[in-house]
């Protein structure tokens, strides 16, 4: 069987803003500092992933090798703007009556948001035992691999525009940072075409992108390093492969390992040499002479005394050093024993927090939405309010002027018996401008002139008189 390799294709999140996140970056078991990467929520995020994607405080610069974009990815990043978005922008602005609601500037519009204004895709193919032992020559020759999953990328994802693709060839394995922009189309709200992470990138499409990378790039793999390598199994509900032989204490256990088999070395050489020393010791006793006094005694050297005591102490370290190699065997074999028992409850737990992050994030970025349109609906409101008093005020005017004409013409006809007031007002009500109720005020010296709405209230107010009764 061929030697298996592992993947992961990770999207950067704001859940890894957080410390305990980072240091499960910092360790993990490809040795890199790649998978602490962040949302890109503005321009000084942009500019931070310039900095460290294109190792601006780096002297190693030959390290790093820009496939697609140039040595700026901010201007990158808003040149894509420009090219996806500024017919869509455009065509808003065209249909907009007030120049308040227009967006003169869509990159910077998203900045101020609490949306993404673009994400961070990092893939890696095999860990650092992998690579560990590959030449400079070897790890190069992955250009051509990330190169092919551009285009996969491309194929399976088009609404992901990439808008700059950096190799890292000076950390411990060789991996790709792809900044680019999530764009929907066909928006029913504002712009036709806009910024959308979490439209594009759910729980269940990324796992189906993920699964589609992650075949292409072994295929790509094996294609320009003419082998035949196998991927890892894939961690359930994770993004990158998982297995129990990778886990951070095993690894540590491994480590120990070379210790053990040196002791084992160093055990067999004792070993070697207490044979030696048993056929010496052998020698000696079969060369013993019997006693003058006593034929049951035999008569031994000093140097030979000497001789057994040293083998004697040669046996009893021997025997401890065979003892606590023994008992670190054991330890390595509980070990992996214990983590084999709970390599299906971890995958369950990772799968649980994985899902509980983009449920977070989707529900982060509704909350945005809905708090960006609270905060419209408040300016709106906010606004209506304001003509509402304009209004009130108007109205008062008007049922101001309204009272003193009314007060006129009752006067006039009732009092005054001014003939022309009476015809006067006959002709605005058969024009409509008085209404029966007016044209009776005007003309019924026991109507009391009043307002429209104090009439309401005095025919509300006589209701509830009778009611009582």
């Amino acid at each position: 069987m061929g030697q298996e390799l592992s993947y992961s294709f990770h999207l950067g999140s704001d859940k890894n803003k957080s410390k305990i996140a980072k240091k499960v970056a910092k360790d993990n078991v490809s040795g890199t500092t790649s998978l602490a990467n962040n949302a890109i929520q503005n321009a000084k995020n942009l500019s931070d992933v310039n900095k460290h994607n294109l190792r601006d405080y780096d002297n190693k610069k030959e390290l790093i090798k820009t496939i697609l974009g140039t040595n700026d990815i901010v201007k990158d990043v808003q040149n894509l703007y420009l090219i996806e978005f500024e017919e869509a922008r455009i065509e808003y602005n065209n249909k907009q009556t007030r120049n308040d609601r227009k967006i003169e500037n869509y990159f910077e519009k998203v900045c101020l948001s609490q949306n993404d204004i673009a994400c961070e895709i990092i893939i890696e193919l095999g860990d650092m035992e992998f690579w560990n032992d590959k030449d400079q020559d070897y790890r190069m020759k992955m250009v051509d691999v990330f190169e092919e999953q551009i285009t996969d990328l491309n194929s399976i994802l088009p609404t992901f525009k990439i808008a700059n693709a950096t190799i890292h060839f000076d950390e411990t394995s060789p991996h790709m940072h792809l900044v680019g922009v999530p764009v929907i189309e066909n928006c029913s709200r504002g712009m036709k075409k806009k910024v959308g992470k979490s439209k594009l990138f759910t729980k269940e499409t990324l796992t189906r992108i993920q699964d589609k990378m992650r075949v292409a790039c072994i295929k790509s793999f094996n294609k320009f390093y003419d082998i035949d390598y196998k991927l890892k199994e894939k961690g359930q509900g994770r993004n990158v492969d998982i297995k129990v032989s990778e886990m951070k204490n095993y690894r540590r256990l491994k480590l120990q390992e070379k210790d053990k088999k040196q002791r084992f070395v160093d055990a067999n050489k004792k070993i070697d040499n207490l044979g030696k020393e048993t056929k010496k010791i052998n020698d000696i006793l079969n060369e013993l002479k019997p006693s003058r006094l006593n034929k049951n005694n035999n008569l031994i050297s000093n140097e030979s005394v000497e001789r057994i005591r040293k083998y004697g102490e040669n046996v009893l370290e021997t025997a401890k050093s065979l003892k606590s190699v023994e008992e670190l065997n054991e330890v390595i074999k509980e070990v992996e024993k214990d983590l084999q028992n709970h390599k299906n409850q971890v995958n369950d737990l990772n799968w649980t927090i994985h899902n509980l992050n983009y449920q977070l994030e989707e529900k982060d970025d509704e909350i945005s939405n809905l708090k960006r349109e609270l905060s419209l609906k408040d300016k709106v409101i906010g606004k209506l309010q304001s003509e509402k008093e304009k209004l009130k005020q108007e109205l008062q005017k008007f049922k101001g002027f309204w009272h003193s004409i009314m007060s006129h013409f009752h006067k006039r006809i009732c009092y005054d018996k001014d003939n022309n007031y009476k015809i006067v007002s006959d002709d605005l009500y058969k024009n409509g401008i008085f209404d029966s109720n007016d044209n009776e005020i005007a003309n019924n010296i026991y109507r009391k002139v009043t307002i429209p709405d104090e009439n309401k209230i005095n025919k509300n107010k006589k209701k509830n008189d009778y009611n009582l009764n």
